[in-house]
């Protein structure tokens, strides 16, 4: 028997499979991923030795390739953390939006359902509910009111998830997260972008004026969240995960600025994206009521330790940035079999 994780070479995916191989030894993980533009390898070298850690190549909506998976490993539960992800990108082009996030999870839940998975957890995002006046929070009974491609193609997939459970009675559950920090976010995402460009010396690009406020959780807390929901959680049910830490961008490049010692003259407001969200806050007492989860990291020591990870982790970074990533998987995979 084995867990699937989807997209766990991603910066998410990836804390929740490290996360997964410590607080399950016993149980072997096989991490299912297309490797598109975020998606790292590298991310899980540490476990390239591991004998109960095996790395798939591929996409979830290849049908075979998922019965296949599910089969030969089989598969107990799936944690589906696959999706493209940003909104900016979404915005250019929303084709692989559908194609991932939608077409994707459909197959999936077909494969798993078919294959008698015991347990189907579906990692979403707050941004399905829209976005909130200067009061207020996202509980798991808000409506969803997505604003954008990326938001509309998760809000879709829970929508089938959600589906599937009631029109089948197949054991799934939805977490839909705030933003997440912490080390191995790929860098166009706003904390990374602005660690990797101070060290660089480049100007902070700022949407608008910078107000736009977000719920801050650092990664280890929401991997803990989403274990917590596949122990815990009830089937059928969705559950919020939070920070409680709301911050404005414009508030928040400032502290990194002034952590890493550099003047706010490097902030240079551009022309915001179409249809930004103005505030996103979660509600997450349900998910400490019936999962007994809270929040652990504190969010100026996350932020410091984001920080000096980015910092000692240079290498990594400029890796990304010229896509020598990609050579690393064929060294290191390019030979491997499912």
């Amino acid at each position: 028997m084995a867990f699937l994780v989807t997209g766990g070479c991603g910066f998410i995916g990836s804390n929740f499979v490290r996360l997964l191989r410590r607080a399950e030894p016993r149980q072997r993980v096989v991490n299912l991923d297309a490797l598109t533009y975020a998606g790292n390898p590298a991310n899980l070298s540490d476990l390239e030795n591991d004998s109960s850690y095996q790395f798939v190549h591929g996409d979830i909506s290849d049908r075979p390739l998922v019965d296949r998976v599910l089969s030969e490993h089989s598969i107990e539960a799936v944690f589906h953390f696959a999706a493209e992800s940003h909104v900016d990108r979404s915005i250019l082009d929303s084709g692989p939006f559908i194609r991932t996030n939608v077409l994707g999870t459909q197959t999936l839940l077909d494969a798993s359902r078919a294959a008698k998975v015991r347990r189907f957890v579906h990692v979403s995002t707050d941004e399905v509910y829209g976005s909130l006046g200067e009061e207020g929070f996202f509980s798991e009974t808000t409506p969803l009111a997505p604003n954008s491609p990326y938001a509309a193609s998760k809000a879709s997939s829970d929508m089938l998830v959600r589906a599937c459970h009631h029109t089948h009675g197949f054991d799934t559950v939805i977490t839909r997260c705030s933003n997440n920090y912490g080390p191995y976010q790929f860098p166009e995402k706003l904390i990374p972008l602005v660690i990797s460009n101070i060290e660089a010396g480049l100007p902070i690009p700022v949407y608008g004026n910078g107000l736009q406020v977000r719920d801050w959780i650092h990664v280890a807390d929401h991997a803990a969240g989403v274990l917590a929901a596949f122990r815990n959680g009830k089937a059928g049910e969705a559950y919020n995960f939070g920070g409680r830490c709301e911050k404005t961008n414009i508030s928040l490049v400032k502290t990194l600025l002034n952590l890493m010692g550099k003047p706010e003259t490097l902030i240079r407001h551009v022309a915001d994206r179409p249809g930004h969200d103005r505030r996103y806050a979660i509600d997450c007492s349900k998910a400490e009521r019936e999962l007994g989860w809270q929040v652990r990291v504190d969010f100026s020591k996350g932020l410091a330790d984001t920080v000096g990870w980015y910092r000692a982790n240079p290498g990594w970074v400029e890796t990304i940035r010229s896509g020598d990533y990609r050579r690393y998987y064929q060294s290191q995979y390019g030979h491997r079999g499912v």
